[in-house]
């Protein structure tokens, strides 16, 4: 018995080693873009780091004051970080709250790094490192602060897929910079933005949705794989195909985009000649089982 508690004690040692060195790693991908791209593009990323780099520029070119990074960044994150910790859960705002912090004074830290003067290139690749970094936080239980802990309250507490609206309030900060800096650069950080927003919806897919429609010989036992794989529920409804005119059974279920392939490959474990058609899902408004957040 006593070997078996310390087995599990060390394997919860080792995932939460291998997290923080994960979280280091992000972090300081995080702090690298903004001392490259970002830097070079003269780029706004959005959220509370292009909030941060907007007040750095107008304190700067307006009133000759620089400020550090990390002085901004830091305080602006405490609302949201407070957010996070009431609303979505005590160890994942501690996590992301580690990567706010560490970013932050890492990008204080890192010396100013040239990849290449191209604007298009540094928004195309920019944005993909920054969709990198902050996918590697989502995947280890954090986030990267600031927007993120409002984006994934709304995501818990509505069923809302709500990274294109992050990538919508920006912008207001987009708007606000092109005036005073010109729109070259603002439209520039769109594209930045759109690439980052793309690539956190490719890889991590937690909070997306599809719809299964699954025509089967055999739904209870499909069902019952399909309880086991997410803890869904379905719902069987009859129908007649049209060719043949035999009856049909089909199964509907709504799961997790992230669970979709085992639950394809559990199905067809059952009955190989099930057809199934997967649809994306925008909204859903009701009960939906979701795994909840530390």
């Amino acid at each position: 018995m006593n070997s078996v508690i310390k087995q599990e004690t060390g394997k919860k040692i080792y995932a939460e080693i291998r997290m923080f060195l994960f979280l280091t790693l992000a972090s300081a991908i995080i702090a690298f873009n903004l001392r490259s791209f970002v830097r070079v593009g003269g780029l706004f990323p959005g959220g509370f780091s292009g909030l941060t780099i907007l007040i750095q520029q107008i304190s700067s070119q307006f009133f000759n004051l620089n400020i550090p990074y990390s002085v901004l960044y830091l305080p602006l994150n405490l609302i949201p970080a407070y957010i996070g910790f009431k609303h979505i859960g005590k160890k994942f705002t501690i996590y992301s709250f580690y990567v706010v912090f560490l970013s932050g004074i890492l990008t204080d830290i890192f010396p100013p790094i040239t990849i290449t003067y191209d604007t298009l290139l540094v928004a195309i690749f920019g944005g993909l490192v920054n969709g990198i970094a902050i996918s590697i936080c989502l995947v280890n239980g954090a986030s990267g602060g600031g927007t993120d802990f409002i984006s994934i309250y709304f995501s818990e507490k509505k069923g809302i897929d709500a990274w294109n609206y992050i990538l919508a309030a920006n912008v207001v900060i987009l708007t606000t910079a092109g005036i005073l800096f010109g729109f070259d650069k603002a439209l520039y950080s769109i594209i930045y933005q759109f690439t980052s927003t793309q690539v956190i919806q490719t890889l991590f897919k937690r909070y997306q949705k599809d719809t299964l429609l699954i025509i089967t010989s055999q739904p209870q036992a499909v069902y019952g794989k399909i309880r086991e794989l997410t803890h869904h529920d379905a719902t069987l409804l009859q129908g007649t195909g049209c060719f043949e005119g035999a009856e049909r059974n089909i199964l509907y279920s709504v799961v997790g985009r992230e669970q979709v392939d085992k639950v394809i490959a559990g199905i067809k474990e059952i009955d190989e000649k099930a057809f199934i058609n997967v649809i994306r899902t925008e909204q859903i408004n009701g009960r939906f089982y979701k795994v909840p957040t530390k």
